[in-house]
């Protein structure tokens, strides 16, 4: 059998004005989602167990099937496995944003945790300069996708506490500091590198076109090499894991799963749809497993952007749903998959929160409760619940049966 999971990140949200008292996913056309929730089962699951942070690691580390207490350390540590940075037992790694700070009356502000969707070359060449300036023994800069990068700190400390910085956009960014074991040298680094980027290239270009600089860069979601099991020993599965970013393809590469680099494929709503939909195809050619990430619902909803997000729906829908369902359908053989989103970014937070998230299972042998189309109102409608999401995957592979 083969077996798909669709992700479209942030996808869900809290009911808004501007729309009549509907979510975004409400709002928003979406023919093929809706038809799956009327012929499949549709509900609702907690991804987030209580007493974690509402982050992408660890709601995607529950749809992936794995309980997040059993195998969460840490954001960083996931994506240093896809960047092939190897960590040992005592080594720390931590995201690197590279960020856009803005200067108020008497408080700093978080005014853009992306540096204005920096390009991949535009931040290799400042993770270089910071490499070059900023490392010592035991630290090292890596670049990654984007404003998405990386340092090490090899025997570090990890107990200190760090701020996402999408969580605190629009915010003065002084109380938002490290705190705790190794802070100090954490905020060191991070004002060390506000020195370093005043008289960087990249950013003297940005000036001349009139573009945000990217003025600092920011720690947090910090931790030691995870646990996560090989999805072919857990679920008798393999396969691939098509994701712009780094997180969604160290989760896959810890599992044992491929995690290709897609042509064009961004983390925004300009990424390749074609591309990635190809190369699902072509991975559940080769093996029983596919999970498809679309990151942009989530990054329009950071950016409070209400017609973004609608957009980013619908392009999921349309563009990755569709085909990939409809190929699926035309196969001729056995299937499963799932359509969700990992946790809501609602477009009034601009960051994520732990609600339940409205999920489709549809496919061959299926059975339970359908809906009138897909959304959360809806799902939440069908009264099928799932409080620990990760057991969502057990249920697929017939594991466990939950309803």
């Amino acid at each position: 059998m083969k077996i798909a999971v669709l992700l479209g990140d942030g996808m869900s949200g809290l009911p808004l004005e501007e729309l009549g008292g509907r979510t975004t996913l409400e709002a928003a056309s979406t023919p093929n989602m809706d038809r799956l929730a009327r012929e499949g089962v549709l509900g609702m699951a907690k991804t987030v167990p209580d007493g974690y942070p509402a982050g992408s690691d660890v709601a995607n580390l529950s749809v992936f099937g794995f309980d997040p207490a059993e195998c969460y350390t840490g954001r960083a540590p996931i994506e240093a496995a896809a960047m092939g940075v190897d960590l040992g037992p005592d080594d720390v790694a931590y995201r690197m944003n590279l960020v856009t700070l803005l200067m108020g009356q008497s408080q700093v502000y978080m005014h853009d945790f992306t540096a204005d969707h920096i390009s991949n070359e535009e931040a290799a060449a400042v993770v270089k300069t910071l490499s070059e300036e900023l490392s010592e023994d035991g630290l090292e800069f890596y670049p990654g996708v984007g404003y998405r990068n990386l340092m090490v700190w090899r025997g570090g400390e990890d107990g200190a506490k760090t701020t996402p910085p999408h969580d605190i956009t629009g915010q003065p960014i002084h109380e938002h500091f490290p705190q705790g074991a190794g802070a100090d040298k954490l905020l060191d680094l991070m004002l060390s590198s506000q020195m370093v980027l005043k008289r960087h290239p990249v950013n003297q270009a940005r000036r001349e076109e009139g573009r945000l600089e990217v003025n600092s860069s920011w720690l947090w979601g910090q931790g030691k090499r995870p646990r996560v099991e090989r999805y072919d020993e857990k679920f008798g599965l393999t396969g691939t894991v098509i994701s712009a970013v780094d997180l969604l393809k160290g989760i896959g590469i810890l599992a044992g799963l491929d995690a290709p680099d897609i042509e064009g494929a961004t983390g925004y709503i300009d990424t390749n749809y074609e591309n990635k939909v190809n190369a699902a195809l072509e991975g559940l050619g080769r093996g029983d497993f596919v999970y498809v990430h679309i990151e942009a619902p989530d990054e329009t909803g950071h950016q409070g952007d209400m017609e973004k997000k609608l957009g980013a729906i619908e392009a999921f829908d349309e563009k990755v749903v569709g085909p990939i369902v409809s190929a699926l359908e035309n196969s001729g053989e056995e299937f499963r998959v799932i359509i969700m989103p990992d946790h809501p970014t609602p477009i009034a937070h601009r960051t994520h929160i732990s609600d339940a998230v409205p999920f489709i299972l549809y496919g061959t042998g299926v059975e339970g409760p359908s809906g009138e189309g897909y959304n959360e109102k809806l799902g939440a409608a069908t009264g099928l619940y799932l409080p620990e999401a990760h057991k969502l995957m057990a249920h697929v592979t017939g594991q466990v049966k939950l309803w």
